[in-house]
């Protein structure tokens, strides 16, 4: 069997005006990700990344690592089919559909809007955000220039396949992704509802990795959301 390790980015730039790039508490996540692995003498023989800054950040940190002590660390290859779902987009264009029809909406937008206190907007962007891309994924709101739930689905799992057939027996790959393909493959993995799915997005904690074991037509999930690395608490963080 073949081992695939995906990797969820390290804690971006929540909350502020270019998201897609890590922050201090990220790029400490990274490198603790990085010095665990190589300390172990832990083997990639081949390493992706999505097109984000935040996932190609994540990786980056990683190799530094591994070069820092010595330890060899694959050529980085970009796959586009590990983006993330475009939820910035589904976000502005589905909240203002939402808010002409849900009260609850429309009281969750106006208290994030008033509230000063980061923690509360924190809370309140994520219950926002969830609420949203649940209404999106369901197809109860209609988002111009972005791909489908199903169809951000489809193109995850071309990308997983074409990883997994390119894998050779008892070899071990890493991919840096984002929660959403994480969540897909642990469907493909389990055969999670699409409900179940969605809900795993949320779950993923920043710089934690989930493992996957493929041989021929099986794909199978040996562990999920690991954070031997992260013994702060401070620094297992979901955004």
């Amino acid at each position: 069997m073949a081992q695939i390790t995906l990797v969820r980015h390290a804690q971006a730039s929540f909350l502020e005006p270019n998201y897609d790039q890590l922050c201090a508490t990220g790029e400490r996540q990274a490198r603790l990700l990085g010095e665990y692995w190589a300390r172990r003498n832990v083997r990639f023989s081949r390493a992706w990344a999505g097109p984000n800054v935040r996932q190609m950040q994540t990786a980056r940190l990683v190799e530094a690592e591994f070069r820092k002590l010595g330890r060899d660390f694959p050529e980085l290859e970009t796959m586009s089919e590990l983006d993330e779902y475009a939820g910035d987009v589904v976000l502005r264009q589905g909240l203002p559909q939402l808010v002409e029809i849900s009260q609850e909406a429309l009281r969750m937008s106006r208290t994030f809007e008033d509230s000063k206190d980061p923690t509360e907007r924190r809370r309140i962007f994520q219950q926002l955000f969830e609420l949203v891309v649940g209404k999106w994924a369901n197809d109860e709101v209609k988002i111009s220039g972005a791909e489908s739930w199903p169809e951000f689905c489809a193109r995850v799992n071309r990308g997983l396949m074409q990883i997994a057939n390119g894998v050779a027996s008892k070899t071990s790959v890493v991919v840096f992704t984002s929660g959403g393909p994480i969540a897909v493959a642990l469907q493909r993995a389990m055969d999670l509802s699409p409900t179940v799915t969605l809900q795993m997005t949320w779950m993923s904690r920043n710089a934690s990795f989930t493992e996957f074991l493929h041989s021929g037509q099986r794909f199978t999930v040996s562990s999920f959301n690991a954070t031997p690395h992260l013994d702060d608490e401070s620094l297992l963080t979901y955004r």
